[in-house]
């Protein structure tokens, strides 16, 4: 392996389109990083009985470094299948998840640029559940470790942004998990004192986020919230579609645009890339510590867009193929 690597898992649908094109704009920035391929999800499961196969984990263990496209899940339920991105999300214990809500290429709303930072390790995603038929029961497990860790993120992230973080919790149901979740993140967030510190209720965020996204800078929260939350603020940033994120542990990371598999335009060309770019520009920045690199893409993908290259769920009539190829040429121009 090079010095730095890059498990890349194209998954299911329109993944095995946009990832390759997210491959072929890190190779115009960053020719040195080696590029591993590897397989997970639906497809793979129905292949070889695994949805994330074991030479895959190693492979994306030994990388430390992953860029993940999208899986089909089964519509029922299937013995054996479990989420591949959930368990490499906590086989790699990447617990922050970073979903940056901002306008791309003058799509969405100019005034809204906030970072929901999610918990990714817990919360109801641990996938405890009984039933015996009359009742269903499902654990929510929060503890001191994983909210002080994610609380730490929250902050240096906060910090460097400006300095105002808003926890998100629902304490006044649940003092003892949300309240735990809460009172640790305080706890952590003492280490910058100059931070503007404060906590608003899970519901009252939600309607803020809808009414008045601007007010909001930095936002972190349990898993299952932050899931919610995070997709709602999308809105305001063109959807789904454009919505980039990075799931970020200590050693490792992986970079995960949030729309699915897409079946229905799957094979057709027409599959938008530019999420995948904007999670590659996240993995660049917080993983690698590559922040021209990052300013690039990012301001690569700002022009393309800008400029009217769009696929047409952005109501443009550009094909994938023809938006990477202008991603990459706005790259190679800002050398």
């Amino acid at each position: 392996m090079s010095p730095l690597s890059l498990c890349v898992i194209a998954g299911d649908g329109i993944g095995r389109e946009v990832v390759p094109a997210a491959c072929r704009v890190l190779a115009r920035l960053r020719p040195d990083i080696g590029m591993i391929e590897a397989e997970a999800g639906w497809d793979t499961f129905q292949r070889v009985g695994q949805a994330l196969p074991d030479a895959t984990l190693a492979t994306a263990r030994a990388c430390g470094a992953v860029l993940f496209g999208a899986v089909s899940s089964p519509s029922h339920r299937v013995d054996g299948y479990r989420s591949p991105i959930v368990a490499l999300r906590r086989a790699l214990d990447t617990h922050a998840n970073l979903r940056p809500v901002r306008p791309l290429g003058g799509i969405g709303r100019p005034d809204v640029d906030l970072l929901i930072v999610r918990e990714n390790t817990e919360d109801l995603y641990i996938g405890e559940e009984r039933s015996d038929g009359d009742t269903a029961e499902a654990i929510k497990r929060i503890t001191r470790h994983a909210s002080e860790r994610v609380g730490r993120v929250a902050a240096r992230l906060a910090a460097g942004r400006g300095g105002r973080l808003t926890i998100v919790h629902k304490a006044n149901i649940l003092p003892l998990t949300d309240g735990l979740f809460r009172d640790s993140v305080r706890a952590a967030a003492s280490g910058w004192p100059a931070l503007t510190l404060d906590e608003c209720l899970v519901d009252t965020a939600a309607l803020r986020l809808v009414q008045h996204p601007e007010h909001f800078d930095v936002l972190v929260a349990p898993n299952l919230y932050g899931d919610i939350l995070s997709d709602l603020a999308a809105a305001h940033a063109g959807g789904l579609g454009l919505a980039a994120s990075l799931n970020l542990g200590e050693q490792c990371a992986i970079a995960e645009p949030v729309h699915g598999s897409a079946p229905d335009i799957a094979g057709r060309g027409i599959a938008n890339p530019a999420a995948t770019f904007a999670s590659l520009a996240l993995l660049l920045r917080h993983h690698w510590r590559d922040a021209d690199s990052a300013s690039r893409l990012d301001a690569a993908i700002d022009r393309v867009l800008a400029q009217g290259v769009r696929t047409p769920d952005l109501g443009g009539d550009a094909s994938c193929e023809q938006v990477t190829r202008a991603v990459c040429d706005t790259v190679l121009a800002s050398r």
